[in-house]
């Protein structure tokens, strides 16, 4: 898809076909292969964006953690109160 994404805006930018230079002109088979695999993988990418989410989905799968280091620490406040009142 990367390789897509940037071939496709050098070529609506500057009109320039950057598989066709990598990989030997319009008769090279090769060019041929690399867009059938960028073909492949926007389908692929489509069934994943239609495909349904729940929140434990992308929990399990993508292994979110918008967490910080101190998010999970301990809050000893209370404990240090109780530790010089007795």
């Amino acid at each position: 898809m990367i390789i897509g994404t940037i071939n496709w805006g050098l070529i609506g930018f500057f009109q320039f076909d950057l598989v066709i230079a990598l990989f030997g002109g319009q008769d090279a088979g090769t060019e041929k292969i690399v867009y059938a695999l960028v073909g492949l993988s926007g389908l692929f990418c489509l069934t994943i964006l239609f495909s349904p989410m729940d929140e434990e989905n992308v929990r399990n799968s993508r292994n979110l953690n918008y967490s910080t280091e101190l998010g999970e620490e301990t809050d000893l406040s209370d404990t240090e109160k109780q530790k010089y009142n007795s």
